[in-house]
């Protein structure tokens, strides 16, 4: 059944043409309309989008992935607007799930959708280390909801009274393929993160390890992390770095915002 009067599939985009192909693959036979933001690629992004008769429109200011993500509001003519990432794909029982309750779910914003996240780490699926199951919402009404405008980590906005249905089945998630794009992801995550409170939330260094330190733990013991073997130490000491980053960066930011008033 085709939704191409209900629903728009959308993404943002940048130097995806590794993940793209397979991700609008994924999602092609639903024959819904593709709106891709897109922050400046200069791979093969835009053609891979065009082949897929995806339209594609390019802002170069970047002001953080919630902002990027509400501007796609402007080109989608539906009444429904689904979000996938370029490293993610539309599972079977996903699909057919969404299918199903598009067709028959009036767009009123009494309801949004969510899916679960599959991701895949270092070439293994992770079922715990806190990342199994990852429930995120990704499916609305257009009309009376968007995204938050965080720099990072950004998420659709529930308004009150809104019932979140979970759609069946598992989106897959290829997450890090290797140790250099987990480190590089992070970086930008952190501080991202830093800027975003800077001047609102204090840090030092002592703290940011003492928080490494528990989130390593967490992580690996109270999220079960070892039942997913060499990967899930991976993980768990990476996220211990990742909160090690953001508040070190915080600290730094403070200092430098403190050095710049007392001059």
């Amino acid at each position: 059944m085709n939704l191409d009067k209900l629903l728009t599939i959308a993404l943002i985009t940048k130097n995806e043409a590794k993940h793209l192909p397979d991700c609008l693959a994924s999602v092609q036979d639903l024959g819904c309309p593709i709106v891709i933001i897109d922050s400046g690629s200069s791979d093969a992004t835009p053609e891979i989008a065009e082949q897929f008769s995806a339209a594609f429109h390019v802002f170069t200011d970047w002001q953080g992935f919630g902002t990027q993500r509400n501007r796609a509001h402007a080109f989608i003519q539906t009444p429904w607007v689904l979000w996938l990432d370029a490293d993610e794909r539309l599972g079977e029982t996903t699909r057919q799930d969404l299918i199903q309750r598009i067709s028959q779910t009036i767009p009123d914003g009494k309801v949004l959708f969510s899916i679960n996240r599959l991701s895949i780490a270092y070439g293994r699926e992770i079922r715990h280390s806190g990342w199994y199951p990852d429930r995120i919402v990704r499916c609305y009404p257009i009309a009376q909801t968007q995204y938050s405008d965080d720099l990072v980590h950004e998420s659709v906005l529930v308004p009150s009274g809104v019932k979140v249905v979970e759609l069946k089945g598992d989106v897959l998630h290829n997450t890090y393929a290797d140790l250099n794009q987990h480190l590089e992801k992070m970086k930008q995550y952190a501080f991202a993160w830093a800027a975003q409170r800077q001047g609102k939330k204090s840090a030092t260094p002592f703290s940011a390890t003492i928080r490494a330190v528990f989130a390593f733990l967490r992580f690996y013991f109270l999220k079960r992390g070892f039942l997913d073997g060499q990967q899930g130490l991976m993980i768990a000491t990476m996220n211990a770095v990742y909160t090690f980053l953001k508040y070190a960066q915080l600290w730094q930011l403070n200092r430098s915002k403190s050095g710049s008033l007392k001059g």
